[in-house]
């Protein structure tokens, strides 16, 4: 069996993005949406970017603007 390499797990870092949503809730959205998720406050956001970016804190950027995460998939 060949292994398979996730995108998240990259060498090349992904760019993160963090902020909240129209809810108020903290959203981390990788630019080109292969990873994302929702969380109750800005720590746990940043602590899931760090993860899932390999920990390089300057790609994980946090907008002002409201960031939603899309659920929905696209085929």
């Amino acid at each position: 069996m060949k292994p398979v390499n996730f995108p998240s797990w990259s060498p090349t870092p992904s760019t993160v993005f963090i902020g909240r949503n129209r809810s108020g809730n903290w959203v981390a959205l990788e630019e080109h949406g292969v990873f994302g998720g929702l969380f109750v406050n800005r720590a746990q956001a940043v602590k899931y970017a760090l993860f899932e970016n390999g920990k390089h804190s300057q790609t994980v950027i946090e907008v002002s603007h409201e960031l939603e995460l899309d659920t929905v998939a696209n085929p």
